[in-house]
């Protein structure tokens, strides 16, 4: 993806590239407070406008007055696999090929367990030092109780060369969490059939920020949260995308009265639900899942490669901005410059990025920090404006030309999201 951006950029320009953005009425579904410049979408999405009377609606007719009726007549049990279907147009999938349910984690758990006993000739987990340190622990729990199954922790660069006919899944996420790297799904996913394995993408930094395309890409299994870039809310619920291809040949490893084929039977013996009904365990968190819905909707209204455009946009403002006014402070680019090769993230390195970050919340632009000296800003595409990137700059400027992060107060060690 080839971004062009005039060479001499100002205000002016953000303001004019706001004028012309396609996205830019989304923002107006938010509820936006204009004072507050927020780029930590990779953290935690925006509340839609519509959740707080979806919600209210939910507790105070559907469960107030309806009371366990809402299980049908509100279509509560069908929600994990009405807004599932809804997501999989977001992800490039088959509406029967996505399920909203779980955390990530145990969506992660449930995936990995599935190839390992559909394989037990094959029992490496391939993934890379760098990725999301919960996923590595999930591979490690996974592995730990299936015997002879080992988790094999290679360098980004190695992936290819790794991939070998002892690898079950290569379990990778596609958008890095620190740097924004995003790895090409196709090329990867190819390599790992060729030898003979199965992918597992983590879509959690990507899905409602970049261009997204499983079936194109040949996926097999994915999951991803739903509070980042899908703006589901504080612990939203995740999803689980598992391909049709796979469905009579994988097995839901926890498996749960929901999954069952007939769940109000209560049958002593377990008979697995066909398709992503019987990737359900437990019963569905209706009032999170009705959240999502909100969210989800917002993005439906929005052109997906628009969206994608926009993330490149933005984060290639973001880049130029700190090329040109950012560098003389010891600020050093983590993300890559190729915009095909990250997502809606820029990181920046600096050895005080911890009370940078501090003093740039006190300054109301909320970013985030990760160790040891990463300042990550996240450019959700659907609410953030060229401006705010514009303006975000300037205050960064100002912050280290006043030295406020050398407060003594930003330099405590808390909690940064």
């Amino acid at each position: 993806m080839t971004v062009v951006l005039p060479e001499i950029i100002d205000r002016t320009l953000c303001q004019k590239l706001d004028h012309d953005d396609p996205l830019a009425a989304l923002r107006d579904r938010f509820d936006v407070d204009d004072d507050v410049i927020y780029l930590d979408g990779n953290s935690l999405g925006r509340v839609p406008r519509a959740t707080r009377a979806r919600v209210d609606e939910l507790v105070g007719h559907e469960w107030a007055r309806g009371l366990v009726r809402g299980w049908t007549e509100s279509a509560w049990m069908d929600s994990p696999h009405r807004v599932g279907a809804k997501l999989a147009l977001l992800l490039g999938a088959a509406e029967d090929e996505v399920l909203v349910t779980d955390s990530t984690s145990v969506c992660l758990f449930k995936l990995l367990g599935a190839a390992l006993r559909a394989h037990p000739e094959r029992p490496v987990i391939l993934t890379e030092h760098d990725n999301f340190p919960t996923d590595l622990y999930v591979a490690g729990g996974v592995a730990a109780l299936l015997d002879g199954r080992e988790v094999c922790a290679v360098a980004r660069s190695q992936l290819h060369d790794a991939l070998d006919d002892r690898v079950c899944a290569l379990l990778l996420t596609h958008v890095d969490f620190r740097t924004g790297e995003q790895h090409d799904m196709r090329a990867l996913t190819s390599a790992a059939h060729d030898a003979g394995a199965l992918t597992i993408w983590d879509l959690s930094h990507s899905a409602g920020a970049v261009w997204l395309d499983l079936r194109a890409a040949g996926a097999d299994l994915a999951t991803g949260c739903g509070y980042k870039y899908l703006n589901g809310g504080p612990g939203a619920p995740a999803y689980m995308f598992v391909a049709r291809a796979l469905q009579a040949e994988l097995t839901n490893p926890i498996p749960g009265w929901l999954g069952h084929a007939s769940p109000f039977t209560f049958e002593e013996a377990y008979r697995p639900a066909p398709g992503m009904r019987g990737w359900m365990t437990g019963s569905p968190p209706v009032l999170a899942i009705a959240a999502l819905e909100q969210a989800v909707d917002i993005l439906l209204a929005a052109d997906m490669a628009q969206l994608a455009e926009k993330s490149a946009r933005l984060t290639e403002l973001f880049i130029r901005l700190s090329d040109a006014r950012l560098a003389r402070f010891g600020f050093e680019l983590a993300t890559p410059r190729d915009a095909s090769r990250r997502g809606a993230q820029v990181s920046l390195r600096h050895h005080l990025g911890y009370p940078i970050v501090r003093a740039l919340i006190a300054h109301n632009v909320i970013a985030d920090f990760r160790d040891p000296d990463l300042c990550r800003f996240g450019l959700a595409p659907l609410y953030t404006r060229y401006v705010d990137v514009w303006d975000a700059v300037e205050r960064i400027v100002d912050v280290m030309d006043g030295a406020t992060y050398a407060r003594p107060e930003y330099a405590e060690r808390g909690y940064i999201t």
